[in-house]
Formats: C-alpha cells, sequence, structure tokens
C-alpha cells in the first residue's frame, strides 16, 4: 500500500508543476497569462458543462479525465502556442519523452491508463477524443473575445490562419459549437482587417 500511495503522490506533486507553465492565452478579463494548470481545469469544466450537447456516443467521464490529463506533458516540453512558430516534429518527441517520464510516476495500472487516454487525445481520431480536442480549441478564443484579442493581437493572427488551426479542430469534433463561435470570431477579425 505505502508503495503504490508514495508513487501517486509523486505523480501528484509532479502535476504541481503544471500551475508554472504560461500559456500563450490570457485569462478572459485580459490580466494576465494562464497556466497550464488553469487552462486543463476550465477545458474540463467546459466538458461537464457542455457535455449535454455531445453526440450520443461520447463518454463525458472520459472526456474529462482525457483534458484533466492532456497538457501535463508541458511539464518538461512546455507551451507551443498554437499561433506560434515551433518545430511540429520536435515538439511531438518532446511530449512523448514527457509523457513517459511523468505517467511513468505512477504505479503500473494507472500508468498504462493514464498513457493510454493521452494517446487517444492525441491521435484524435475516437469520438470521445475528437470532442475533447475541440474544447481544447474550443476554450482559448473565447478567452481572446473576451479580452479584446489576446493572443490574437500578440501572434498576429488572420482569420484564415484561425479557422485553419483552430475552426477546423472544433468542426471535426463539435461543429455547433464552431457554428456558434465562428461569426462572433469573424466579425472581430474582419473590425481589424484580418480577415
Amino acid at each position: 500500500m505505502n508503495k503504490r500511495l508514495n508513487a501517486q503522490m509523486a505523480f501528484l506533486m509532479e502535476a504541481d508543476k503544471l500551475k508554472q507553465i504560461i500559456r500563450g492565452t490570457t485569462l478572459a478579463s485580459g490580466a494576465r497569462y494562464e497556466n497550464s494548470g488553469e487552462h486543463s481545469w476550465h477545458i474540463a469544466l467546459y466538458a461537464l458543462v457542455l457535455g449535454e450537447d455531445a453526440p450520443d456516443n461520447v463518454n463525458i467521464d472520459r472526456v474529462i479525465r482525457m483534458l484533466l490529463l492532456h497538457d501535463l506533458v508541458e511539464i518538461d516540453a512546455g507551451d507551443a502556442p498554437i499561433f506560434g512558430n515551433h518545430d511540429a516534429t520536435e515538439m511531438a518527441e518532446k511530449e512523448t519523452a514527457a509523457a513517459d517520464r511523468i505517467f511513468g510516476l505512477l504505479p503500473p495500472d494507472q500508468a498504462t491508463s493514464f498513457r493510454a487516454l493521452w494517446d487517444e487525445f492525441e491521435a484524435a481520431e475516437t469520438p470521445d477524443a475528437r470532442f475533447a480536442k475541440s474544447l481544447d480549441r474550443f476554450q482559448p478564443p473565447n478567452q481572446n473575445l473576451a479580452s479584446g484579442g489576446g493572443s490574437w493581437i500578440e501572434y498576429n493572427t488572420q482569420f484564415d490562419q484561425f479557422e485553419a488551426r483552430v475552426g477546423n479542430k472544433i468542426k471535426r469534433g463539435a461543429p455547433w459549437l464552431w457554428d456558434w463561435l465562428q461569426p462572433k470570431a469573424a466579425a472581430w477579425f474582419e473590425t481589424r482587417g484580418k480577415r
């Protein structure tokens, strides 16, 4: 029992480091940048609230679990802002190594289970993962709209970039959320001559 609890506590103490990873998106108030721990909590809450409209074959409990775990790899790999310039292949390698290390802290059964959820989220092929990935892409633009532009201003984002990098992921798993968000985002970009 102590060995298992020691491993679980090692993982939980390591996970606390996610609160130190600063993301490229501000809080809705624009007061400061959010950290990855806050983001993971917030999108898990998005799943809880918005899950009532998810497709029938989506298991919201699994989606919430994925969202709580999905960014833990940023403890080692850092955040890769969606509109930033980074090597996607290099980042994927860093994240895989981080997943090996961080989930490896857990007892073997939990390590296998949590890692499988993380891999499923990354692949975004199952209904649960597609919905989870959609929520991961849906939250930041809402923060940007609330804060007056946030990372869109910082990264000089154009609407076509936004649609390609964010819209396509949202449409794939939660098209009704894109239908709601798209006109709001399009209006923001249009008023700034970025559409």
